[in-house]
């Protein structure tokens, strides 16, 4: 009896035992709580479990939560993998060996809460949920609607419509912000404010989002200036908010003038004969239409710009522009003045009067005078050469060398391009003066040669050439240069031609040379070129002197090694005979006594 109730109690212990280990026995399911993905891209949804007790079988399952109700979209059993047909999902969905689930080109209806359940038989049923993140960057924002121009007015009790902007097809919903002058706007929606925006949101078929934000504002005069633009917000995985901006704009605004402003548009100062040009302007907008006026005197009606051409020193005065802007406030002035100066000077007057003709020799003193609107130069001038700074030039003792043209000129240093200038003749009276001629060299009698003579003098002079040829005149300045041409006789190389310039105060000549070319000189030729070959007899002479000196060394060193026994003879002892007939000097004689010497011999 004892043993029977032992028996049954250890039966009871070994089942409580068993049941319970079954009550603590857990199924622990592991998923990715968020798996964020961008649209049209694929999604990978891993799911893995522990189980703490064996388990007979285990059936693993996917689930997705629609209208409330749960419902099973791919499962593993003993049989393998399977995907449950008739699911939105169906088409894109595969389950993997490692349990996970791959949704291919994601749509943004995928963004739901996924369910992974195991179940371990008598051991349990465990599940985890992981919910997936669609994400989609939208397209640039544009704006549109911004062309009507919009009217300034300090009384407006109502905000214009400024712009709007419009991001197409982003996810989540992103956000519009609006930027002045690159400083964001407040994002305020209440009307009674002076800006604020109106959000709209469309949602596409696609699931993608288009938001439009219109900017409202009562916009002041220094807007006009401003630029404006529209930058969308919006998220991407990671936690990343990135931005794109809209192209920038600037509003038009119309606004009645307050001040006026009037200028010279010219650089630097105005001469007489410049082109002027003036302008007037408002802050208004638009410009309205211009008067101008000179010492109260209308010129014209226009718009802005008052042009002047060719001015002289009568237009100078006080010029006057008003703006006719009916809009504008009864208590502003819209009158504007400006004094234009136009710098002049006078034509430059030469005394003595020109040509002026003077005696060789005379005293001449010129005076350049003018006057202008600023300080002044003068300055003489002869050939580019500076003479006289002050407009007064005095000329002592003349003579025909300074005969010519002299210059005045004239120029305000503080008005750039403000120069005149004047000129005056000077003419010398006085016998000619011969400055200058020119050999003539030919190849042989009989050629033709040309020869120059040039003189100075007043009259101008003229030319008698002996023997005559062919002649030209050529006048240089002050100067006059006869040219002629004629045959190189036998007569003509053995006399020279001569050049007799003369005019009612005298004459005056000069023989000209020519030099016979060496081709046609006689056995004489050396005594009739010896001044032309001055240079090449002095070459000769140095390279007579380095020859002798070099055979100088040359004797000297056979003499030493003579003297040494370096030099084993061979032959006679005979003297070495050198002519000295052509060396007519010392070293010459030293040299043949050296060669003479009887203790060289011929090796």
């Amino acid at each position: 009896m004892e043993g029977a109730m032992l028996g049954r109690f250890g039966i009871c212990c070994t089942l409580l035992a068993v049941a319970l280990q079954v009550c603590l026995a857990t199924v622990k399911v592991t998923v990715t709580p968020k798996v964020q993905v961008i649209k049209g891209e694929t999604a990978k949804l891993p799911c893995s479990y522990t189980i703490s007790a064996e388990a007979s079988e285990i059936v693993v399952q996917w689930f997705i939560e629609v209208a409330g109700a749960r419902k099973q979209i791919a499962y593993k059993s003993s049989q393998g993998f399977e995907v449950d047909a008739g699911t939105p999902l169906t088409s894109r969905l595969t389950m993997e060996k490692d349990l996970s689930l791959t949704i291919s080109s994601v749509m943004v209806e995928d963004e739901i809460s996924f369910f992974c359940q195991v179940t371990a038989g008598v051991v349990g049923v465990s599940e985890a949920e992981t919910k997936v993140e669609v994400f989609f960057a939208p397209e640039k924002p544009v704006i549109t609607d911004n062309i009507q121009a919009i009217t300034v007015s300090h009384d407006s009790t109502s905000s214009s419509e400024v712009g709007k902007c419009t991001s197409r097809n982003g996810y989540p919903v992103p956000r519009i912000i609006w930027f002045k002058d690159d400083t964001p706007l407040p994002d305020e929606k209440s009307h009674k404010e002076k800006t604020y925006m109106k959000l709209t949101s469309v949602k596409e078929p696609s699931g993608l989002y288009t938001m439009t934000s219109t900017l409202f504002m009562q916009p002041v005069k220094a807007d006009a200036k401003s630029v404006f633009h529209c930058t969308v917000e919006y998220s991407m995985p990671g936690g990343l908010n990135k931005q794109e901006s809209s192209d920038k704009f600037s509003l038009t605004l119309l606004y009645s003038a307050e001040n006026v402003f009037f200028k010279v548009k010219n650089q630097g100062p105005i001469k007489e004969g410049d082109d002027v040009e003036m302008e007037c302007e408002t802050d208004g907008n638009p410009q309205p239409e211009f008067e101008f006026y000179k010492e109260d005197v209308q010129l014209r009606t226009q718009k802005g710009t008052l042009y002047i051409q060719n001015v002289s020193r009568n237009d100078s005065g006080t010029y006057k522009c008003e703006a006719l802007d009916y809009d504008a406030s009864e208590d502003v002035q819209l009158i504007k003045t400006l004094s234009l100066i136009v710098h002049y000077m006078d034509p430059l007057t030469v005394t003595p009067e020109g040509p002026l003709i003077v005696n060789k020799g005379d005293v001449v003193e010129l005076q350049c005078k003018t006057k202008s609107s600023d300080a002044h130069t003068m300055q003489w001038k002869k050939d580019s050469k500076e003479l006289s700074k002050n407009g007064v030039l005095t000329i002592q003792s003349g003579t025909l060398a300074d005969a010519g043209v002299y210059i005045c000129v004239g120029a305000v240093p503080s008005v750039p391009g403000l120069q005149k200038q004047a000129n005056i003749t000077l003419n010398i009276k006085g016998k000619p003066e011969i400055d200058s001629s020119v050999d003539g060299f030919i190849a042989k009698v009989g050629e033709m040669v040309t020869l120059n003579c040039s003189a100075l003098g007043y009259p101008a002079p003229q030319f008698t050439w002996t023997p005559s040829g062919k002649e030209s005149v050529t006048v240089l300045g002050n100067r006059v240069m006869s040219t002629v041409t004629l045959e190189a006789t036998d007569a003509v190389l053995e006399d020279g031609v001569l050049c007799e310039a003369y005019n009612e105060h005298g004459k005056v000549n000069k023989k000209l040379k020519i030099v016979k070319s060496d081709a046609d000189k006689g056995p004489d030729a050396n005594a009739a070129n010896r001044e032309l070959q001055q240079g090449g007899s002095s070459a000769v002479v140095v390279a007579v002197v380095v020859c002798v000196l070099l055979l100088l060394i040359m004797v000297a060193l056979l003499f030493f090694l003579s003297k040494k026994g370096k030099l084993s003879c061979c032959g006679k002892k005979d003297k070495m005979d050198v002519p000295s007939g052509d060396v007519k000097n010392e070293k010459g004689n030293e040299e043949t006594g050296l060669l003479n010497k009887p203790h060289l011999q011929q090796c």
